[in-house]
């Protein structure tokens, strides 16, 4: 009984071990890709851009058109009696009509001249259309580095938690140690409670960082949109030793990182683009102070029979010259809209410029803090370990006292938690920083 009883224990966790999906950072992103709501929203929206296009190439069309016609009517007259000039009674009989009537009619128009509105109105189309494609990219662009941060976190919080791992088992080591001595009464009592307190701070910090790391997994699983109860296991993307001079040699000199954003960065020339058609806005307003001269043709038939239909036949074609010259200030006001569109656009598109500038340079001070930070926390970890084991050795020797070496301890976990977080943040803000430079490629994982 106890043997079936172990061997079904160890086939569940064996299960559930090996039922864990793998979910790497490519898959993650490409998932977000796939799933994010706002990039569906604007997929969703692109349909009229691209209609609005279509739309704008009518206008340089003929519009057509055709519409039939029947009418049905009855005259029903029950008669009546008049006099005549001469006195004499005239009798009207009783009398019911019925007349029918069939139509047909083809025709339509076209503009021949409208003070170039049309020619505008296609070229801001094209725009919003272009600019609304560049969006979306951006978008994309995001959606990466939010993805890459919310992976991160889950990978530098399960080192976190390897780490605390360590620290329990360091204590738990410790503590058997210390106890031991008290026994033999090396030390005193007050030692091993010392250390007790020590250990039991060491597996609270663990059950933090166990929580912290479910936290983060169910962070990322909710942004990707999925079952956040489902188990994943997360690959470590970073396990390679990091060689921040090698990252840094990508981003060597400021003014040429700023120029490249500004080529690069898709939000910026979807601005630009969103400038020309408030420019083609204006001579849309402005088209309202010419004349407009529009075309007509028509084809109709009527009948009374439908086999007369098309015995009379009526064709037609014409112009139409319309000259505004008072429209109740309308076109005023439409010009002056339009201008002040085109310049709160400009405003938008100089704030860009300087919001661009900031985060370019914002970014590239921030790696080089954070590389100089992975350097200073490396020596840290080694000089910690260094004093922990020194102050471990001189404890067992009895020239030490356990207050140093808890000290040390905590500071050897502080200095590898230092360390640790400064790898991540250094791995962040690189990734931050490409973005900042429109870098970061999206079509790798579509």
């Amino acid at each position: 009984m106890r043997k079936t009883l172990l061997v079904l224990i160890l086939v569940v966790a064996a299960s559930s071990i090996y039922g864990q999906e793998k979910l790497t950072l490519k898959e993650s992103i490409s998932i977000a890709l796939q799933r994010n709501s706002a990039l569906i929203k604007t997929k969703n929206n692109l349909v009229t851009s691209e209609a609005g296009v279509k739309s704008a190439y009518g206008n340089f069309l003929p519009d057509f058109g055709v519409s039939g016609g029947w009418g049905w009517t009855r005259i029903a007259d029950d008669g009546t009696t008049q006099t005549d000039f001469l006195g004499n009674k005239v009798i009207t009989p009783s009398s019911e009509v019925d007349s029918r009537s069939f139509s047909v009619r083809a025709g339509g128009g076209i503009t021949l001249f409208d003070g170039l509105a049309n020619y505008a109105n296609l070229s801001k189309s094209k725009n919003n259309l272009e600019a609304a494609k560049l969006d979306i990219s951006k978008l994309k662009q995001d959606i990466v580095y939010l993805t890459v941060s919310y992976y991160y976190d889950i990978i530098y919080k399960m080192n976190l938690l390897t780490v605390r791992d360590d620290d329990v088992k360091y204590n738990q080591k410790f503590l058997e140690t210390v106890q031991e001595r008290n026994k033999l009464g090396s030390v005193a009592v007050a030692d091993v409670y010392a250390q007790q307190v020590r250990t039991g701070n060491a597996e609270l910090l663990r059950i933090q960082a166990q929580n912290s790391y479910e936290n983060a997994k169910n962070s990322l699983l909710n942004y990707l949109a999925l079952d956040v109860m489902e188990e994943y296991e997360f690959i470590d993307p970073l396990k390679n030793k990091l060689n921040t001079d090698e990252y840094m040699s990508e981003f060597d000199d400021l003014s040429r990182l700023v120029n490249s954003a500004m080529h690069k960065r898709l939000d910026f020339q979807s601005e630009k683009l969103n400038l020309e058609s408030a420019e083609e806005s204006i001579t849309i307003a402005n088209s309202g102070l010419f004349p407009s001269l529009t075309g007509s043709y028509s084809f109709s038939t009527n009948s009374n029979t439908m086999d007369d239909l098309f015995n009379r036949n009526v064709y037609s074609a014409g112009l139409s010259l319309n000259i505004p010259i008072f429209s109740n200030w309308n076109t005023e006001y439409q010009i002056q809209a339009s201008k002040a569109y085109h310049k709160n656009v400009q405003e938008d598109l100089n704030a860009l410029e300087r919001q661009i500038k900031i985060e370019v340079k914002q970014g590239y001070l921030d790696l080089q803090a954070a590389k100089k930070q992975v350097d200073v926390s490396s020596k840290n970890v080694k000089s910690a370990f260094e004093n922990r084991r020194v102050n471990q050795e001189r404890y067992s020797l009895g020239s030490g006292t356990i207050l140093d070496v808890l000290q040390s301890d905590k500071d050897y976990q502080q200095a590898v938690t230092d360390n640790l977080n400064s790898i991540f943040q250094f791995y962040l803000f690189k990734d931050r920083l490409q973005n900042y430079l429109g870098d970061l490629d999206y079509k790798i994982y579509e």
